[in-house]
């Protein structure tokens, strides 16, 4: 059996135990691709709220649907006039040349002047219909502001609340993540696991995830989601305060069975030696077994006489 595996069996404090490089390197890649999975879900999170929790689609009125209409189709009616009115100027202007010089070359220009006249006709009605498009891009104009800023009300509102649930799903992937490694470390270690990088490996996905958050949503001016890094933070940093503390707390019991292990005084770490109380604290370092009576040594977990607890 190896030395791992005896000690793992043996219960010791994985505290205590050096983690090998094989076991950071695999940590290392361990977190690694968790970081990679947890990426993915962070941006997948983004397309399942638009395409099913808070899709950013707005359905206008009838009323706003026919204005917006009209409105386009009156621009698009000035547009072609304008078009219009442009390419009759310019045959006005050819056929003019054309009859001028014919009348200066002393030529029949009947027929010329027929064009010419025809000409002017072509560009009168163009004209008229410019006019008659612009008087009707003018009265469909404010019909159409109206339902315009009513579509863009709508859609911020669709956007604001798609960007709040959105932020929501992604810092609960963040703080359950982080949540989770804390939770594992605790596990592991009160398991006296050598697992216990593994948790490490769910702890550093988390923190590097936090940081992908925050630079996402740093310059993100949504208001309903303004102080989203600040939320993070600060959700980041009780959990981290907690587990440091639950971390402190299993140190603290397990700091005298450490020192007496190390031949130290279990409540001043001062070297212990062959008297009953400390060179160092003077408190007394063996006490009477309450099994036993025998003498038995403070902070050990059993009883060298009899083995009882």
């Amino acid at each position: 059996m190896s030395t791992v595996t005896r000690s793992a069996r043996a219960g010791l404090d994985v505290e205590e135990i050096e983690t090998t490089k094989s076991e950071k390197l695999l940590a290392v890649v361990l977190a690694v691709f968790l970081l990679i999975g947890a990426i993915w879900t962070y941006q997948k999170l983004d397309d399942w709220i638009a395409e099913s929790v808070a899709p950013v689609h707005v359905e206008l009125s009838p009323a706003d649907e026919a204005a917006i209409a009209r409105s386009t189709n009156a621009n698009q009616r000035l547009a072609a006039a304008q078009t219009q009115a442009l390419g009759a100027r310019s045959n006005l202007e050819l056929r003019r040349e054309a009859y001028r010089t014919a009348l200066d070359a002393g030529q029949p220009a009947k027929d010329l002047e027929r064009q010419y006249k025809d000409a002017q006709d072509e560009l009168a009605q163009a004209q008229d219909e410019v006019r008659a498009a612009q008087t009707e891009v003018e009265s469909s104009r404010f019909a159409a502001q109206g339902a315009y800023q009513r579509q863009q009300e709508m859609l911020q509102e669709k956007t604001d609340r798609h960007e709040l649930i959105a932020f929501l799903l992604r810092l609960g992937l963040v703080v359950g993540l982080l949540g989770l490694g804390y939770w594992l470390m605790g596990r592991l270690r009160r398991t006296r696991s050598r697992y216990f990088p593994v948790a490490l490996a769910v702890v550093g996905t988390a923190g590097l995830l936090a940081i992908v958050m925050a630079g996402d949503y740093v310059t993100d001016y949504v208001d309903p989601v303004a102080l989203g890094p600040l939320v993070l933070a600060v959700a980041g940093v009780g959990l981290t305060l907690a587990a440091f503390a639950a971390l402190q707390r299993y140190l603290a019991r397990r700091v005298p069975l450490r020192r007496v292990r190390k031949h130290e005084c279990p409540f001043c770490g001062f070297p212990s030696g062959t008297t009953e109380h400390c060179e160092g604290c003077g408190r007394q370092v063996v006490a009477e077994c309450a099994t036993c009576a025998q003498p038995r040594r403070v902070g050990t977990l059993h009883c060298g006489a009899c083995g009882h607890a």
